[in-house]
């Protein structure tokens, strides 16, 4: 996300990726904490097989590194490399993080790091700095980098975090609205929905902990296109700015080149009016789990519009980082 600013909510809101089979069941769900960090703010978590690996943005003034392994003693392992996480002003950004801002895992054994590529909050990606880079799971080395140039990620951009369809990969941009298309064979990138209003912020304040979050101006806070999800069936791709609404447009018009920006935007249509949420998944089942910033809560919309509270927890916007299990 470009800003929340929530330091741990988004973490937290990843604790739906390790949700108990007695809470699944309809036991009533209990937290614990699986990891936690005194010097890192989180705002991405992704779990392979009990390893979990964070992130955070530079511009919060973590003294860690951008993306690590968490040990079971707690302690934060620079991953892939030590290399990898030594940016530093002045030094190339195509093979180094300057800015991470997600981490999601593929159906293939990745894990993808998603770099803004601008070290400062509200900045222009670095030339080379906007990337996509995947990580081998099973041999912890980087086996490709995607680069997202300035013609999709430009002045303003803030590339916000990835899906995946077919040989096709999504960005939502929460700085400049809109998305980004990825042909993950070619590397080919284009911009599509370029400041469409289904990416657009508007008017609806994003509150934590009772709190409107503002934005270094001091003005309230404005997130465009930032959660998405792609429906099981991969027909769908859903996505909205953080304050909601949420709209969906078929992937196949997405991954059509020849498809005109007019004819492309007359394919976008209203889906779903969520609130603002610190992360997101969406299951086999096409049930969305979210983390509710406003109320501290992770909740539940089933496939059929239904919206139920898992658990709340005063915990979830801590200004601490912990990842809940």
């Amino acid at each position: 996300m470009s800003g929340k600013a929530t330091k741990s909510a988004r973490a937290a809101a990843a604790l739906v990726a390790a949700l108990s089979p007695s809470a699944a069941l309809g036991a009533s769900p209990q937290l614990e904490v699986a990891a936690e960090s005194r010097t890192m703010i989180w705002n991405a978590v992704a779990v392979d097989h009990g390893r979990i690996f964070v992130a955070g943005p530079r511009w919060t003034g973590s003294t860690g590194p951008s993306v690590a392994r968490i040990d079971e003693a707690g302690a934060a392992h620079p991953y892939p490399d030590a290399a990898w996480n030594d940016w530093r002003t002045g030094a190339d950004p195509r093979r180094a993080f300057v800015n991470v801002n997600a981490l999601h895992r593929d159906t293939q054994g990745g894990l993808w790091v998603i770099d803004t590529g601008s070290p400062v909050f509200g900045g222009d990606p670095l030339p080379g700095g906007a990337k996509a880079v995947r990580i081998d799971l099973a041999t912890n080395k980087v086996s490709r980098i995607y680069p997202l140039g300035r013609e999709v990620a430009g002045k303003g951009s803030y590339v916000d975090d990835i899906r995946f369809h077919g040989d096709h990969a999504y960005f939502t941009d929460a700085g400049r609205p809109g998305l980004i298309v990825l042909n993950l064979k070619t590397g080919a990138a284009r911009r599509v929905l370029d400041a469409h209003a289904a990416a657009t912020a508007g008017g609806r304040p994003i509150i934590v902990a009772g709190e409107t979050v503002m934005d270094p101006k001091g003005t309230p806070l404005k997130v465009n296109s930032d959660p998405m999800e792609v429906s099981p069936d991969g027909r769908w791709f859903y996505f909205g700015p953080l304050e909601g609404p949420w709209s969906r447009i078929e992937t196949r018009f997405l991954d059509d080149a020849t498809l005109s920006a007019d004819a492309l935007s007359g394919k976008v249509e209203p889906w779903a009016d969520l609130p603002p949420m610190g992360g997101e998944v969406m299951d086999s089942n096409g049930d969305l789990y979210f983390s509710d910033l406003a109320e501290s809560a992770l909740k539940r919309r089933s496939a059929d519009g239904t919206i139920t509270t898992i658990i709340a927890d005063p915990r979830f916007a801590l200004g601490r980082c912990a990842f809940y299990r």
